[in-house]
């Protein structure tokens, strides 16, 4: 299976039919249907790492206003695995792993994936970023999950290389980007195509345009688990590949063995 990173940006997305969702829709048609699929959502951050263990995990609305109301009544009502669950914890001991029963698939999980699998009938479960770890244990833990793809299994990380809020033009999508998020947005996507998960990990060496880009590092941990699960003869693809409301990049990778 291919490994994926999905800038994710705004759960309105699970609303809409843009370049964004259609490209999501685009990376699946061209995989085999996986047999389950792990995400690592940058909204899903916990002390100590944990990964949902349910039969059947809930939604989690997890935002509020100024999003429309229409989402809250959006439900995505995949099974979990409780076997995958339990795979995660085996391939990444003696890392400690919580079996979780109490999350869920948050907005990062399924605004994606009700639209790259619409029909819900696959199963997923959720890896937890533990943010008292160092970003290069976030790479090795991905390394430790690679066997997942021989097993037929869909890594995916689910964040966004650049996300500042607090300076986003939420009236106007389409708003010329931010010189410092452009500047930014490109030297990870270097980082990236070079197979250079150090550089992404060093990322505050950037100065202001790093910290304007990544105001904390949640969005940016699940770009380096996609970057540990990489193989060798992976091929990289950049999909979509621009930044919304000046300040949110929405760039995702596909890292796939070329046939």
């Amino acid at each position: 299976m291919p490994v994926v990173f999905i800038g994710h940006g705004s759960p309105a997305n699970a609303l809409e039919d843009n370049e964004s969702t259609r490209a999501w829709r685009r990376i699946v048609n061209s995989m085999e249907r996986p047999k389950a699929i792990l995400v690592i959502s940058a909204h899903w951050y916990t002390h100590g790492c944990a990964v949902t263990a349910m039969e059947k995990p809930e939604t989690i609305h997890d935002f509020g206003p100024p999003l429309p109301a229409p989402l809250f009544d959006l439900y995505y009502p995949a099974p979990g695995s409780p076997q995958l669950a339990h795979r995660v914890s085996e391939l990444l001991d003696p890392h400690p792993v919580q079996m979780d029963r109490s999350w869920g698939l948050d907005h990062g999980t399924w605004c994606v994936l009700i639209k790259a699998f619409p029909d819900a009938d696959i199963p997923v479960v959720q890896l937890s970023l533990d943010l008292s770890q160092p970003l290069p244990r976030h790479y090795e833990l991905g390394q430790r999950l690679r066997p997942l793809r021989e097993e037929g299994i869909l890594i995916m990380g689910s964040g966004n290389i650049v996300h500042n809020l607090a300076l986003m033009d939420w009236l106007n999508p389409a708003a010329p980007a931010f010189d410092w998020a452009v500047r930014f947005n490109d030297r990870i996507k270097e980082h990236v195509l070079e197979d250079n998960p150090q550089g992404v990990c060093e990322y505050r060496r950037y100065g202001q345009d790093a910290a304007l880009s990544v105001p904390s590092a949640e969005h940016l941990c699940p770009l380096l688990y996609t970057m540990g699960a990489r193989a060798d003869a992976d091929e990289v693809t950049l999909e979509t590949d621009f930044i919304v409301h000046k300040s949110l990049s929405m760039t995702s990778v596909v890292f796939q063995t070329g046939n």
